[in-house]
């Protein structure tokens, strides 16, 4: 009976050894039942080349990207603080400070992504010194992208604002307005469609490229990319508790590769900038 109790132990040892030495053996980002563990990423638009790319790498980590994909700026970050989503990727750093501020959420950058100018459209003109008194511009209606929208008027030498407003400014902070020009204000995926009845509009790189245009070629005026730029970096942004997440860091580093910025370069026509050489990883 002892020797037989004694056989028993033995196995029992080895097997929990054996088991160890398997379970660790290649673990990559999966659940521990080894299926792929999946990540909900908030993305605004159709346009999704550049995650497609990095999503099908993620596939060797275990990981498995899956889109949720909205219609505007105000959704993404609702859903990420409700735990709809557990990442999202559409804002740059002003626009989720701003975010924060104004919901008491306490969302965070991960990572940045790129650097997509503005830039000033128009079917009606080829250059902005074309403008004439009493034009009217639209420009994206929600705080950050507004008053980035003005700084890029003030740099087209069109209107000036008030300096104490740093980076955003409003339209009663405008406080030099030579043409008379007349600010309409709109949520940032319309502002395309507004340009069969303004003068110009001013569009965010991503939703110009969702319309059908290229940036570099299409805009009349493009916001110049400067140390000043880093607060409108994209960003890939999570809850704060998940800051230091083992599986969303894998997702920022598989971003942030030279595999990636061959994609942003082809797809944007070097509208956008992979941001993480110039700015850091986030």
């Amino acid at each position: 009976m002892k020797k037989f109790v004694g056989y028993i132990v033995a196995v029992a040892v080895l097997l929990v050894i054996t088991g160890c030495g398997s379970g660790n053996k290649g673990a990559k980002s999966k659940s521990t039942d080894g299926k792929e563990e999946t990540v909900k990423l908030g993305v605004v638009g159709s346009d999704t080349d550049v995650w497609d790319n990095v999503q099908k790498r993620l596939k060797d980590e275990g990981i498995n990207l899956e889109y949720v994909k909205f219609t505007d700026y105000s959704q993404p970050n609702v859903a990420l603080d409700s735990g709809d989503i557990d990442l999202n990727s559409f804002q740059h750093q002003i626009f989720l400070d701003n975010f924060n501020k104004e919901h008491g959420t306490d969302l965070v950058s991960i990572g940045n992504t790129v650097n997509a100018p503005l830039g000033i459209y128009s079917e009606k003109i080829k250059d902005v010194k074309e403008l004439k008194d009493g034009d009217t511009i639209s420009i994206p209606n929600d705080v950050t992208n507004g008053g980035r929208a003005l700084l890029l008027l003030q740099t087209a030498g069109l209107i000036k604002v008030d300096p104490a407003k740093k980076q955003s400014p409003t339209v009663s902070d405008i406080t030099e307005n030579k043409l008379n020009l007349k600010i309409e204000e709109l949520d940032a995926s319309q502002t395309p469609r507004s340009l069969q009845d303004v003068a110009a509009a001013i569009i965010n790189s991503g939703v110009a490229v969702d319309a059908g245009y290229n940036p570099t070629k299409d805009a009349i005026f493009l916001e110049p990319v400067d140390d000043t730029s880093k607060p409108y970096v994209n960003i890939i942004v999570a809850r704060k508790e998940d800051e230091d997440n083992e599986t969303y860091q894998k997702i920022v580093d598989a971003y942030q590769t030279e595999d990636t910025k061959k994609v942003i370069e082809e797809t944007s026509k070097g509208s956008s900038i992979p941001a993480w050489d110039t700015f850091g990883k986030k």
